[in-house]
């Protein structure tokens, strides 16, 4: 009898907490904590691959002292910036985040710049090859971004909707989450001049 009763009680706790959503929020927040770790594994792979890029330009261009230096000093900020799932739940971290990131795109694109004005460098199949893993990290970047946005729309959707928002008030008391934004400028198009 009293195995039975605690069947029921366990049965009746499961489908009231899944019917207030309790188990949904849980599953959304899970999905986002794993979209960031892949926006996090994606900014890594770039910051690996840059030490060897600078080393690849060194050899071909060496007076480009200021270039390489800012590239090396951005990536340095980058590191300092401490990342991980607290970063999600304050503001202020994730737009330090994002501001620092946004520093080493744009050295990275003054790099790329320098490359161009070096013939040897552009031949050069090491330099070749790393601006394609470069190429194809900024790609995975920006898919784990648009992921991560998809997942955190479904989330705050998830927390701000009848009845999981009454779940969430009263039981969990979890955040909105903020979404990856565009840096100021990019609305606007590069001019790009023959």
């Amino acid at each position: 009898m009293r195995r039975f009763i605690l069947f029921l009680l366990l049965s009746f706790s499961s489908l009231s907490l899944s019917g207030c959503g309790y188990n949904a929020i849980q599953t959304n927040d899970e999905a986002v904590n794993a979209a960031w770790g892949d926006v996090e594994a994606s900014y890594q792979r770039r910051a690996d691959l840059i030490p060897s890029l600078v080393e690849t330009v060194k050899g071909y261009a060496a007076h480009e002292n200021e270039t390489l230096t800012a590239v090396t000093e951005a990536r340095a900020k980058v590191g300092q910036v401490k990342i991980g799932a607290d970063v999600m739940n304050d503001p202020q971290a994730f737009a330090n985040f994002q501001a620092a990131q946004g520093g080493l795109s744009s050295a990275l694109s003054r790099l790329m710049v320098v490359a161009e004005n070096y013939p040897d460098l552009k031949a050069s199949q090491s330099f070749q090859d790393f601006q394609h893993q470069l190429e194809g990290t900024e790609n995975r970047i920006n898919v784990a971004r648009v992921r991560y946005n998809q997942a955190v729309q479904v989330f705050n959707t998830s927390i701000r909707t009848f009845p999981n928002n009454l779940t969430n008030n009263f039981l969990l008391h979890l955040p909105r989450r903020e979404s990856f934004k565009a840096e100021a400028g990019a609305e606007k198009a590069p001019s790009v001049k023959f």
